[in-house]
């Protein structure tokens, strides 16, 4: 498989887009935004210049890899590709719809992936002529740096599709692991209880926020705190994977926290907002900013 499509360009699209051409793939970076298209290609641009700058990658491979991705807004463009990850919002509805259209459209060897957190990707098989062909692709945030790729197996999930997945994820550089399709996969659904009862806690008053996070990272050794994995993972994301375990597997312990569940109504979604746990703002950067000149 050498021509890839990913569909959706927030932050996990141009991540994986990024990824794949970093290792030669040829990539088609598909949106229904244009704007967004170019903001994405602004952030592939800076992150591929800091990699330069810390030597990671030379000016050459930045610019290889740049030139490896198309942005689009066509449609037509993707239907030859040999592998299409869907990476856009987790509303089961639209990605359905989504699968749908890719099943109809694309080539018949065509393997359909999703990003999905949480939702089933049986469900999008079943919304297709070609579920042996369908399978879950769930990368981790920050793309191009963390190595897991979370593979799931729907029902329906070929022997022959799981065997092309891990080898592709393995030439990307990644550690495939492969799991069966039940809500929240294994990575959320053992992460987002565990986001759930640090809010809880901080709900209760049985600490602050930073000494919450600064005893999960000093005490169990995690390189980022639970509430500030969920300010980076986004609230609404992580209300969202919630309900859809609660609803999947019926048991309390995975309903939002009302604390979640108010922030989020309040447009307080983490560090895309500016504000959830802790303060993103632009302010609050230049004053960070300001503070470490004075230091210096």
């Amino acid at each position: 498989m050498k021509n890839i499509s990913v569909m959706g360009c927030g932050t996990m699209g141009n991540g994986i887009a990024q990824t794949f051409a970093q290792f030669d793939y040829n990539v088609i970076l598909y949106d229904i935004s244009q704007d967004n298209l170019e903001k994405a290609k602004l952030t592939i641009d800076r992150n591929l210049e800091r990699m330069v700058k810390k030597e990671v990658i030379s000016k050459e491979k930045k610019s290889d890899t740049f030139n490896k991705i198309i942005t689009t807004t066509d449609f037509n463009l993707i239907r030859n590709s040999d592998l299409v990850i869907e990476a856009i919002s987790e509303n089961i509805e639209l990605k359905k719809s989504i699968f749908s259209k890719l099943d109809l459209e694309c080539d018949s060897n065509t393997i359909l992936a999703s990003n999905t957190s949480s939702i089933s990707i049986t469900e999008l098989a079943d919304s297709t002529n070609r579920k042996d062909k369908v399978i879950g692709m769930h990368f981790m945030n920050p793309v191009p740096i963390m190595k897991l790729v979370e593979i799931i197996n729907s029902k329906h999930t070929s022997k022959s599709t799981t065997e092309k997945i891990v080898n592709l994820s393995n030439q990307l550089n990644k550690i495939p692991l492969t799991v069966n399709d039940f809500p929240g996969f294994i990575s959320n659904r053992i992460l987002m209880p565990m986001i759930n009862e640090a809010i809880e806690a901080l709900n209760d008053g049985v600490s602050e926020v930073k000494n919450i996070d600064g005893i999960m990272k000093l005490g169990m050794g995690h390189p980022m705190g639970p509430l500030q994995l969920a300010d980076l993972i986004g609230l609404d994301v992580c209300k969202s994977i919630l309900e859809v375990m609660f609803k999947g597997l019926n048991k309390e312990k995975y309903m939002p926290n009302p604390l979640l569940n108010d922030m989020v109504k309040k447009g307080s979604l983490g560090v895309k907002s500016g504000e959830g746990f802790y303060d993103y703002s632009e302010s609050k950067k230049a004053e960070m900013v300001s503070k470490r000149f004075r230091n210096d």
